[in-house]
């Protein structure tokens, strides 16, 4: 096994022969051999064991043997002690989940602090198709089937390709000494249920079991990238980017073979998990959102939009002033300069306002609509409802997002980017013109 060993971290693992490295020990048999490979190889070690404190001795004898151990390889070791039980009650979680959160979260605190640069575990192939097991019998992807990765991040599983039986007899073979975790016969954990009832029938089913996992393994990651592959390029040739935002047009969407499969492919990795409310956006009304942690999506007439919660505009109670020869560039980039009448020349441009400077009450505002705002629009005599008039510019819902009106005293002036009123225009008896700039 060690010339196995070493020969599979020279193949797959070199990173780990030039940096420090971090070793998980709990004590247990898989972690000691993890230990004692790596020792014989002579990387550079150091061991991590945690205290959970829920075996009563059994907790404190482990931590002495792995200290013990550790002691006889002349490798550092460094402890830490979990008050695992009071964890779970505050968080709410479960023991198993409460453990497997305090442990990595220190590991990644240790990693963080430059000593090491990877953390190794000891999972096996038998962990490997036990987890393939666990996610089979819950319902999951691809994904899901490909078992335990061999790296992640910092970490890195180099006994995936030993079975349990390879670690046992290696053990045995060099007569090494572990600590046995009373808790892994327990069946009442469906792991440990899968390891004692079906891993055996399977196992005397076909004898060569592991092989052929090995093989399902490798067969699902190459389908798996060809999904990878194919998301990625749909993703380039129907997905608009527009500034931070993502917009999924609707008809590419519906034109495509497997719709639903395609946005939860693009939508996962932002945090979104209500794929049936997901699918139901796509008929809802407009302006309707479906929230995740960090984004939401949005229904926006011929589009699905994505967009960070903090690029969400400010509440319409929010407004900012601008200033005669001022630039300001929050709540959004506008430029404000006086010019002589003849000595400006008026051009027709959406992003800019020119406007009679005299009849201007300053500091302009700059808000939100609101309800019943209204206007005189540029080349009308009536007013109109901004509402009135943003349905009938059938604006998108980023457009009524990013919609912000620039105000004299109560009377609104500019839609910014969109429409001026009549009552500010430039007339042939304008001495003072105000030009507004809007940058995008």
């Amino acid at each position: 096994m060690e010339s196995k060993f070493k020969k599979h971290i020279e193949l797959n693992f070199a990173e780990l022969t030039v940096h420090p490295l971090l070793i998980a020990v709990s004590g247990g048999i898989d972690s000691l051999v993890l230990l004692q490979l790596c020792h014989r190889l002579g990387l550079d070690i150091t061991v991590a064991h945690c205290n959970f404190h829920l075996r009563g001795t059994d907790s404190v004898l482990d931590q002495q043997f792995v200290e013990q151990v550790c002691q006889q390889l002349n490798v550092p070791c460094i402890v830490r002690e979990f008050d695992t039980n009071a964890y779970a009650t505050t968080q709410k979680v479960s023991i198993q989940v409460a453990a497997r959160e305090l442990r990595y979260h220190w590991f990644e605190e240790v990693i963080e602090q430059g000593k090491s640069k990877f953390l190794l575990t000891a999972h096996h192939l038998d962990d490997s198709m036990e987890t393939f097991f666990i996610n089979f019998s819950r319902g999951t992807g691809i994904e899901g089937l490909l078992g335990i990765p061999e790296k992640t991040d910092y970490i890195r599983r180099p006994l995936l390709v030993f079975t349990r039986e390879e670690i046992e007899q290696y053990a045995e073979a060099n007569q090494l000494i572990w600590r046995e975790d009373y808790t892994n016969a327990q069946t009442k954990y469906l792991r440990n249920k899968i390891r004692k009832n079906i891993l055996p029938v399977f196992k005397e089913i076909n004898h060569q079991l592991d092989q052929a996992f090995q093989q399902t393994v490798a067969h699902l990651k190459e389908t798996h990238q060809m999904s990878e592959d194919a998301s990625k390029m749909m993703f380039e040739k129907v997905v608009i980017r527009q500034g931070d935002d993502l917009l999924f047009p609707l008809k590419e969407l519906s034109e495509l073979s497997l719709p639903k499969a395609y946005l939860y492919k693009w939508l996962e990795p932002y945090g979104f998990k209500a794929w049936n409310d997901i699918a139901d956006l796509v008929k809802a009304e407009n302006g309707k959102r479906i929230p995740a942690e960090h984004y939401y999506l949005i229904k926006d007439r011929a589009h699905l939009l994505l967009r960070l919660k903090s690029k969400m505009v400010e509440e319409p109670g929010d407004s900012y002033y601008l200033q005669e020869n001022q630039t300001i560039k929050q709540p959004i980039h506008l430029t404000a300069k006086t010019y002589d009448r003849t000595k400006i020349e008026l051009t027709s441009d959406s992003l800019c306002a020119y406007l009679d400077r005299d009849k201007l009450q300053f500091p302009l505002l700059i808000r939100k609509p609101k309800k019943g705002d209204y206007f005189v629009p540029f080349g009308m005599k009536g007013t109109k409802r901004i509402s009135k008039y943003v349905k009938d510019e059938k604006m998108t819902q980023l457009q009524k997002e990013n919609l912000w009106l620039l105000c004299s005293g109560d009377t609104i002036v500019w839609i910014i980017g969109s429409r001026m009123d009549e009552r500010f225009k430039v007339r042939s008896t304008t001495i003072n013109v105000l030009k507004i700039k809007l940058t995008v």
